[in-house]
């Protein structure tokens, strides 16, 4: 799983038990068997709960689907702020992400993106699901749209969308090719941004 990509956000923790056991059931199932491949029933067992308790806390296993990558969602990019934060400039911190993903693709339990996973699995663009997944990562490319503006980059957005393809290569080529070529690359690809700055700034 992705550094950024860990489990149930902070502000979920303060719901019903049983909610968040189904909740942290859903996290360890869907991460790493897939979405589809896990049924209610697996969800009840593993969270000890009764079947009224999960349709009383989420009515279906769509609405909890929602729900797994949207907590999902909350805690990476709560990760990814506490990555930049700790950086002492933007150039800094665009390397500190470079790192993390390093970091990442290097970790024994890393089974590939949970956000790419779960798009595969829902190939319309306008399920909710996907709506989640690319809410998710358009906050990741504004995130480095920031901190490319900050530098001052020429194109920000443009270099933003170039960093995304290669971060998500990344996950991708890391999980079913080379974790360290996948990981130098995405290093590298930050670097002849910061580099490109340099010269036109």
């Amino acid at each position: 799983m992705n550094r950024f990509e860990t489990h149930v956000a902070e502000p979920q923790r303060r719901m019903p038990p049983a909610k968040l056991r189904i909740l942290e059931a859903a996290t360890t199932l869907f991460s790493g068997e897939g979405i589809r491949a896990v049924g209610v029933d697996r969800l009840i067992q593993q969270s000890s709960v009764t079947k009224a308790t999960f349709y009383k806390h989420f009515g279906s296993k769509d609405r909890l689907i929602r729900d797994y990558l949207s907590a999902a969602s909350a805690r990476a990019l709560a990760d990814l702020d506490r990555v930049i934060h700790a950086q002492e400039s933007p150039r800094d911190a665009l390397l500190a992400i470079a790192d993390a993903v390093h970091d990442t693709l290097h970790d024994e339990s890393f089974r590939g993106s949970l956000f790419v996973n779960a798009a595969a699995e829902f190939p319309d663009p306008r399920d909710p699901a996907r709506v989640i997944i690319a809410d998710h990562h358009e906050a990741i490319a504004g995130r480095i749209t920031t901190l490319l503006q900050r530098i001052g980059h020429p194109l920000p957005g443009e270099a933003a969308d170039q960093l995304m393809v290669v971060y998500l290569g990344a996950l991708c080529w890391g999980h079913v090719g080379e974790p360290i070529g996948a990981a130098i690359a995405f290093r590298r690809s930050i670097e002849l941004v910061l580099e490109t700055t340099n010269r036109d700034g």
